[in-house]
């Protein structure tokens, strides 16, 4: 646990409780019943996430975390502006969301070691440190393993990949990838799969029922191999999808209405966000977006003011709004988040470097306290100044708005008993 607990003097059995510390704080279990009936027990509320994945490390110092008077040779080129929540400033690239700032929190200076994209995403959206003999599984897997769907829907779908893997918990617990993103508001195809006559659904449904006879003769095999069984069950439930009118209405973009459509902009990403409201409604529990290009060695500034920001701005502000407008923020817990931070320092390229030391992340939803700036970094943003928080405390955090108790254990096929979140605590300054 890197954060400090010990700031926190007003904890009380509610406040406690509410955080998931049954175990740690002695309770019995009568005595948690007794609680949770007089009301004292309360529930994580979300039900869904949405994930947004900023490949290639985002410069907290050009988006969340500016600092218009760091030292000459850190300072950026953007002006800070003021949002909607008193005392909170972010970039100037950000225009929609500094007036729906009362819609999230931003967590500054969480920090690790690892420079490497691919490490540093391992560590991220997994909440556990990278191993070279183990596979942690990502958010997605654990999500859709813990929190049940309609036999129709897909637990985990990810826009159009996710760098997430489902570890140890096995292939059955993977994402399903869109492969595409949507370019217009009009329907897209998943993996391919889309119906142009009732005749393409009749024929599947014939092939179907002589799937089911050969798979009768072979189910002893199934039990034996978790690839098989695995592939089984994506070939059922892909069944159960593809010819379900809830998933076909849900990755049709235009049946939303004017004013729904009217919160996004006209960028892939924007479509993207607009998806994952639409599959979270539809009954999907985990959506991850993945979003890109960050990392931004050279001419920075250029880089993001055109492209980047401007798009993340317009597509998570929609986001936001979206959720809202839905019904959905309530019980739809979003976290965005990229692997690593850019270097205080400008270098010679007109860019910044990979730094792990600080960091930001944004948390929207559901449980989470919105409207309030969590954590803090030095003048140049660095390193962290209030409180130490690190990847694994924010996957904490986040499975507990869920409802999943990240110490839960899990046993890897090898036999190995191992926890879900290994050593991360739950922050609850970002708790509601």
């Amino acid at each position: 646990m890197t954060h400090q607990l010990t700031q926190h003097k007003s904890f009380n059995r509610r406040s406690m409780l509410k955080m998931g510390m049954l175990g740690s704080a002695g309770l019995s279990l009568a005595e948690f019943l007794q609680l949770s009936e007089a009301g004292e027990v309360q529930s994580p509320r979300s039900q869904a996430a949405i994930m947004i994945e900023l490949t290639g490390g985002p410069s907290h110092l050009e988006s969340f975390d500016p600092k218009p008077k760091a030292d000459a040779d850190a300072r950026g080129e953007y002006q800070a502006i003021q949002t909607n929540v008193p005392g909170l400033e972010i970039c100037e690239h950000l225009p929609r969301l500094a007036k729906l700032a009362d819609l999230f929190t931003v967590v500054r200076g969480i920090t690790h070691n690892l420079a490497d994209h691919r490490l540093g995403r391992d560590y991220v959206l997994t909440g556990n440190r990278p191993q070279q003999a183990l596979q942690f599984p990502g958010f997605g897997s654990v999500v859709s393993r813990e929190l049940k769907v309609p036999e129709d829907v897909l637990p985990f779908i990810a826009i159009p990949t996710t760098k997430q893997r489902s570890g140890y918990l096995g292939s059955r617990y993977s994402a399903v990838d869109t492969l595409t993103r949507p370019k217009s508001a009009n329907a897209i195809s998943l993996r391919g799969f889309s119906f142009k006559s009732p005749d393409a659904l009749l024929e599947l449904k014939r092939r179907r029922s002589l799937k089911s006879e050969l798979d009768n003769a072979f189910s002893g095999f199934e039990k034996q191999n978790d690839l098989l069984s695995s592939l089984d069950q994506f070939s059922r439930q892909a069944f159960e999808i593809i010819s379900s009118d809830r998933t076909r209405k849900a990755l049709d973009l235009g049946k939303e209405p004017s004013e729904i459509l009217d919160n996004f902009g006209k960028s892939e990403f924007d479509y993207s966000c607009l998806l994952a409201t639409r599959l979270v409604e539809a009954g999907t529990r985990f959506v991850t977006i993945e979003y890109g290009d960050w990392d931004t060695h050279s001419d920075i500034f250029n880089n993001l003011k055109n492209e980047s920001l401007p798009n993340l701005d317009s597509g998570l502000a929609g986001l936001f709004k979206t959720l809202k407008d839905k019904g959905l923020y309530e019980s739809t817990a979003v976290y965005v988040t990229g692997e690593f931070g850019r270097t205080p320092k400008i270098n010679k390229t007109g860019g910044r470097d990979h730094w792990p030391k600080a960091m930001f992340s944004i948390l929207a939803g559901g449980a989470f306290k919105a409207g309030q700036v969590v954590g803090a970094t030095d003048q140049n943003g660095a390193a962290p100044t209030e409180m130490e928080m690190s990847p694994a405390d924010m996957a904490a955090t986040f499975y507990h708005v869920l409802g999943i108790d990240s110490k839960k254990e899990y046993q890897t096929p090898t036999g190995r008993t191992l926890k879900i979140v290994r050593n991360g605590s739950v922050i609850p300054e970002l708790i509601s």
